[in-house]
């Protein structure tokens, strides 16, 4: 079939190629507009408008798909089928029209659950076991259309969400394109979404603030689910500390599970950094201090003064 793509981020450069390499053929693509990058926060192009550039492929980058003269175009290239993955931008129902056989997205979770913007992270954060990835044609409501396929991945116990959203992003090219061939030979049989939906809202900053008064499963999870954006964090006597994936140590075992610490209570040994809290202990991984580049745990508290009476989270006294 002959398709317009929309997509922005590297998650969905792997559709782009793969339908680039299928029977169907890809008239143009939508992406968002240049935005900054870089250390010198020049405008440049997303990464689907560089391989569509690269490609050949007219590239459109309105700011708003409303825009007048994109849906002009899109009339004008009378798309059979529009696939669309992590676009970032809302389809108004003058766009969603034009397809012959509309927009298909793929969400990366198992629809109904974790609708929205950042399903993977909260699959991760409230500890699913499976998530995987769905297709299903786009309609006005947030991710409410009817579901064309489906494939299942489990989610490792050390999983981040950028890991485990570049392998939904393999599979999910494959399902992308498998979806659209239903749908060019007559045999798709689109199913409505069953079962209670659950959402999955953009994490801010503030939600990767952590708190160490929380259960050592829940910060691990927390952590996971904010690497790499928008990145966990704590505070060191009021200033930023980034914070990669942790350990966890649990009782009795693993060299640390003996030790009793108060949430955000910080332990120094020669060749680790244990962190308290509302459970076990848990050992740090790599940090970022405010200003300075990521590094391995013990190499930062080794830098320290006074390392042991630090408590993460905390803030300095007043002077008195």
């Amino acid at each position: 079939m002959r398709c317009v793509f929309a997509g922005t981020p590297d998650t969905a450069v792997l559709s782009l190629r793969r339908l680039l390499d299928s029977e169907h053929v890809v008239d143009a693509v939508i992406t968002r507009p240049d935005a900054p990058a870089g250390r010198g926060r020049a405008l440049a192009p997303s990464p689907v408008a560089e391989v569509a550039a690269a490609a050949g492929i007219e590239v459109l980058k309105p700011a708003s798909m409303r825009d007048p003269d994109v849906l002009e175009r899109l009339r004008a290239i009378a798309p059979e089928v529009a696939p669309i993955v992590a676009y970032g931008g809302l389809v108004p129902a003058s766009a969603l029209a034009i397809p012959v056989h509309g927009w298909v997205n793929l969400h990366f979770s198992l629809l109904p659950r974790w609708r929205g913007a950042a399903p993977v992270q909260h699959a991760i954060w409230r500890g699913d076991e499976v998530t995987g990835a769905s297709t299903f044609l786009l309609e006005e409501g947030l991710d409410t259309g009817p579901v064309l396929g489906s494939v299942i991945e489990e989610i490792a116990p050390d999983d981040t969400s950028g890991g485990l959203l570049a392998r939904l992003a393999v599979i999910g090219a494959d399902l992308l394109v498998d979806s659209l061939d239903l749908l060019a030979s007559g045999a798709a049989d689109p199913v409505a979404q069953a079962g209670e939906a659950t959402y999955a809202p953009k994490l801010t900053v503030d939600d990767a603030h952590v708190r160490w008064d929380s259960p050592a499963s829940a910060i691990d999870r927390q952590i996971r689910a904010c690497t790499p954006a928008p990145g966990a964090w704590t505070l060191v006597a009021g200033e930023r500390l980034g914070l990669g994936p942790v350990g966890r140590v649990d009782a009795g075992a693993d060299g640390g599970g003996d030790v009793v610490l108060a949430p955000g209570e910080v332990r120094v040994g020669r060749r680790d950094v244990l962190v308290g809290t509302l459970t076990d202990p848990v050992r740090l991984g790599s940090v970022r201090p405010a200003g300075r580049r990521e590094m391995d745990a013990a190499d930062w508290a080794r830098g320290l003064r006074g390392a042991d009476a630090i408590v993460l989270g905390a803030t300095p006294k007043a002077a008195e």
